[in-house]
């Protein structure tokens, strides 16, 4: 193969020894729960190490360092980075290969500016399988004329050319795209291979060391590869790459695709015997052995501390430009807030302009784990593990103020009331709940204004309450009841003491039942007096219904919503106390900020330090 690159076999090491590089991978497992799979060995060497280019670009490095040097420097290329993974996978079980190839200029000089950020995709939408059947009803499609038809492509035809004009003006304009390379297909770069089989890997992928992402391989970022290997064995890729990785195959055992340094000693001979009837004195003789075991590696052990573990970052953070986002990473505990990752996005490339802001926190005792915080409007919404003392699950709001606009969301299934979800403001409250035994669903209550006399004065909010002027609740249908006697909606006009009931409606029905209960003009009402008579009560039924013709029934009825109404103006009183103390408490832990160290943490450490 006189048109090939020398091939990337035996490079000196830190002592300047030619050392063949199967021999500088070290398989190891790392004793962390992460470094059992491969996005955790992944993710480790790529924000532990620090990305140094290549001397040549075009050239494989002269020199591969042991891992463990590179551990301890904490800096490398890519195929320090490579070696380095390759060990790990190795370790923790993987069919991983080291692969020395060349890509493009984007994944060489780890410039992600041109890519959407991992944490702003969104997750494939899965179909919707439909039902097939064969006797479903197939409605005509609409009619169209044909001469219609030609009369738009004709006019397409004619606006081509001057779209085309456009299109080439845009091209010339465009700024954003990158430049033509003019090393495209010639960079060098190395990377890892990691192949289906062992530990369930469903098929092969590769993964790029400076990013720690997996990548398909017939990408389009990985343009050929010159030869790949592991702990045991090389092989020369003897395929033609003209068409980058997309029509390689990975089958190791084809000779005609890859070319194997040393033959396996597990591997069986191909020499063919002459007849089984021989001795098997006479076969052994004339067998021969051309297996090699590759010697052990010549790198030390690979070892990690707690500490190092814990704290990857060799500047203390980690900094990320993706396409108009910037990713910011932090190690555990470095910052007092339990800061460890923040996610800006922008909305020009140039990072000036800030629309949205997402900050990732671990341990802390609040269970607070992100906060989103919208530029644009000012609305900071903080998200909750479950736990919280006060079961919460997401907070919405612009200020911690009372009544300036608050939106709280709760684990419902640890609250007895079924509630998951309050919106309040100064002129209203709206409760959602979930899973209750009566089937309330919403309820809406309107505020007044206070008495301005009393603020004048200082009085505190507790002692000046906003009057209720209106509740309204919804109710799910019940299919234990009849609609007549089934509530839809009720309605407490406080202030005008009116109680208005919609019930719920029959598959039949169009209009639904009505019953209002309202005040007779020119009576005074007394305190916890039921008055009942024709002139207050208005009722729209469209069917007949013995029980709301009677006026004892409708008097029953009228007493139990007075009682109701009572217990729901006590129950609006403890929401707006709840929301009172849920903002005194947050407001508090945003203050006093405390972070949790488990118990098994700070042992390692004591161990760690002990044996230093």
């Amino acid at each position: 193969c006189p048109e090939r690159k020398p091939l990337f076999i035996y490079p000196v090491n830190e002592c300047g020894v030619q050392k063949f590089v199967s021999t500088t991978v070290r398989p190891t497992l790392l004793p962390y729960p992460d470094m059992y799979y491969w996005s955790g060995c992944a993710s480790f060497v790529c924000d532990y190490l620090i990305m140094e280019p290549l001397k040549c670009p075009t050239t494989p490095p002269s020199s591969l360092y042991s891992p463990t040097t590179i551990l301890k420097y904490q800096r490398g290329n890519c195929f320090d980075f490579t070696v380095l993974l390759c060990s790990l996978l190795i370790g923790a079980g993987y069919d991983a290969y080291c692969v020395h190839g060349y890509a493009t200029l984007e994944i060489c000089s780890l410039d992600q500016t041109q890519e959407l950020c991992p944490r702003l995709r969104k997750p494939p939408e899965v179909p919707k399988e439909e039902d097939p059947n064969k006797y479903r009803i197939k409605y005509p499609s609409e009619p169209q004329s044909k001469f219609v038809l030609q009369q738009k492509t004709k006019k397409e035809k004619e606006t081509e050319p001057a779209q085309e004009e456009e299109t080439e003006e845009e091209v010339v304009m465009e700024v954003g795209k990158p430049k033509r390379d003019p090393l495209h297909g010639l960079r060098v770069h190395a990377w890892v291979l990691v192949l289906a089989g062992k530990r369930k890997v469903p098929e092969n992928f590769f993964i790029n060391p400076f990013t720690g992402n997996p990548h398909s391989t017939t990408d389009e970022c990985f343009l050929g590869i010159e030869s790949i290997w592991n702990h045991r064995n090389y092989w020369v890729n003897m395929q033609d790459c003209r068409k980058g990785c997309k029509d390689l195959s990975f089958d190791l055992t084809d000779r005609f695709c890859w070319e194997i340094m040393f033959s396996g000693s597990n591997e069986p001979s191909h020499l063919p015997t002459e007849s089984p009837q021989k001795d098997t004195d006479d076969m052994e003789k004339e067998e021969i052995d051309m297996s090699f075991e590759m010697p052990l590696s010549w790198v030390a052990r690979i070892r990690v501390s707690c500490r190092e573990y814990e704290n990857p970052f060799p500047q203390g953070k980690k900094v990320i430009l993706y396409n108009k986002a910037k990713l910011e990473k932090w190690a555990a505990y470095a910052n007092r807030d339990g800061l460890v990752e923040r996610l800006t996005v922008y909305a020009d490339s140039d990072y000036t302009e800030e629309l949205e802001v997402k900050e990732w926190f671990k341990h802390r005792e609040d269970l607070l784990y992100m906060r989103e915080v919208n530029k644009q409007t000012q609305l900071i919404t903080d998200h909750f593990r479950p736990g919280h003392p006060l079961l919460l699950k997401a907070h919405s709001y612009t200020s911690l103020e009372p009544e300036t606009g608050h939106t709280v969301e709760f684990y419902h299934t640890a609250r007895v009331d079924g509630l998951w979800k309050r919106f309040e403001n100064a002129t209203e409250m709206t409760e959602y709940f979930v899973g209750r035994e009566d089937f309330l669903h919403t309820r809406h209550i309107e505020f007044g204004e206070r008495d301005k006399k009393m603020e004048k004065a200082g009085i505190t909010a507790d002692a000046n309450p906003r009057p209720i002027v209106q509740i309204k609740e919804y109710f799910h249908r019940n299919p234990k009841k009849p609609a007549d006697e089934d509530i839809e909606e009720r309605i407490f006009m406080v202030i005008d003491d009116i109680i208005q009931l919609t019930y719920h409606l029959e598959l039949h029905d169009i209009i639904a039942s009505k019953v209002v209960f309202s005040r007779v003009i020119g009576r005074k009402k007394r305190e916890d007096e039921i008055f009942l008579s024709r002139e207050n009560t208005v009722k729209y039924q469209p069917w007949s219904s013995e029980k709301h013709k009677n006026m004892l029934y409708l008097y029953n009825l009228l007493r139990e919503l007075r009682a109701e109404q009572k217990e729901l103006k006590q129950q609006v009183r403890d929401s707006e106390a709840e929301m009172l103390n849920i903002l005194m408490v947050r407001e508090d832990e945003e203050a006093n900020i405390k972070l949790s160290v488990s118990v098994y943490t700070i042992a390692k450490r004591r161990q760690d330090h002990e044996a230093m």
